[in-house]
């Protein structure tokens, strides 16, 4: 609905702005003492004929930059681009219509030489062009506002409905119960360690409370609950699991869907580390691409059969594609790819200016 909204919106200021264009036109010609009213009207629709091709053109190519709307500097100088076109095509265009007419009409359309009218029209046009721009800027605007609002209003909603299931099911309680019977072994051979995997524990604990309340959170808070969860779960696997942090400066104040991270990384220790004996090496990565963050959770030793069942990790994939279509529509994903010869790439995308 909203974008048909939009799409109303900026054809009506279409047509009434050219509608404008051909009264005036007719005014001048008649106070100049013209009789052939068709000659304004002409003059006018063609330019308007021959403007609307050019606009479309622009806007079947340039669509897909709707998505920097938020850059509008980086927006705009998208749009510039196609200046040059509109000086090169319009008054060729356009004068060969109003030429064509006047011929069928047994009359002679005479003007200023081509080089004044190429300068002139040319002059003319971008004006034109930058006053449509800055409309289309602000509905496309308008249209992302009010967008943002209603899947803020559809992630609150998802995120209250997975509340509990988050908890029971994103944070298992095997997990629990496992780094529980860590801490308890430690505690007869390596006090120390198992008091630093309690203080770890501890930190799983409230960051995924702190995250779960709210419906985005930064990449940075993401990484101190999936460390925290990293390390607990390396105090169990002691040996048998590596884990790589490859992260770029500038992903670190991108959001993302809140406890997003850690469900991709239990997915890797459940279904990869837990059931093999050797070392399994896992890559954690996230830089700014194009416009959008990559993320990756990245194994040498899965497979990939399907997702899990139902009941299982899948729900929390599950949830989290859900939200990210709420927040973000098709503009982010998620997608799980098998590598060779061995291993599982999860990875999500959301946009950087997010």
């Amino acid at each position: 609905m909203l974008p048909n909204r939009s799409l109303a919106a900026a054809l009506l200021a279409w047509v009434l702005f050219w509608a404008l264009m051909v009264l005036v036109a007719i005014e001048d010609f008649r106070r100049d003492g013209g009789a052939a009213l068709w000659q304004p009207v002409l003059w006018e629709t063609s330019s308007a004929l021959v403007a609307t091709g050019l606009l479309l053109l622009q806007r079947r190519f340039t669509a897909r930059h709707d998505a920097l709307i938020s850059q509008p500097w980086r927006w705009a100088a998208l749009q510039a681009r196609w200046l040059p076109l509109y000086w090169i095509a319009f008054a060729p265009l356009a004068f060969g219509i109003r030429h064509l007419v006047y011929g069928w009409a047994g009359a002679s359309y005479d003007h200023e030489p081509w080089s004044e009218v190429l300068v002139y029209e040319a002059l003319k046009i971008t004006v034109f062009v930058c006053l449509f721009t800055a409309v289309g800027f602000g509905l496309l605007s308008w249209r992302q506002l009010l967008d943002e609002r209603v899947r803020a209003q559809r992630a609150q909603a998802l995120l209250r409905e997975a509340e509990l299931a988050r908890l029971t099911r994103q944070m298992q309680p095997h997990f629990l119960f496992n780094a529980l019977n860590t801490v308890s072994s430690l505690m007869h051979v390596d006090v120390a360690r198992a008091d630093a995997t309690l203080v770890r524990l501890a930190d799983v604990l409230r960051a995924a409370m702190d995250l779960g309340a709210r419906p985005q959170a930064s990449l940075a808070d993401e990484l101190r609950l999936a460390r925290a969860y990293a390390a607990v779960m390396a105090e169990r696997f002691e040996g048998r699991v590596a884990l790589d942090w490859e992260i770029e400066d500038a992903a670190m104040k991108v959001l993302l869907p809140a406890v997003s991270l850690q469900p991709l990384l239990e997915n890797v220790f459940r279904h990869t580390v837990e059931t093999r004996r050797e070392p399994t090496r896992v890559r954690v990565s996230a830089a700014c691409r194009e416009g959008e963050l990559v993320l990756r959770v990245e194994d040498d030793g899965g497979r990939l059969d399907g997702e899990p069942a139902p009941g299982g990790q899948g729900v929390a994939l599950a949830n989290l594609r859900a939200r990210l279509d709420a927040l973000h529509g098709a503009r982010a994903g998620f997608t799980l790819s098998a590598l060779a010869p061995r291993g599982v790439r999860a990875e999500m995308r959301v946009p950087c200016a997010s």
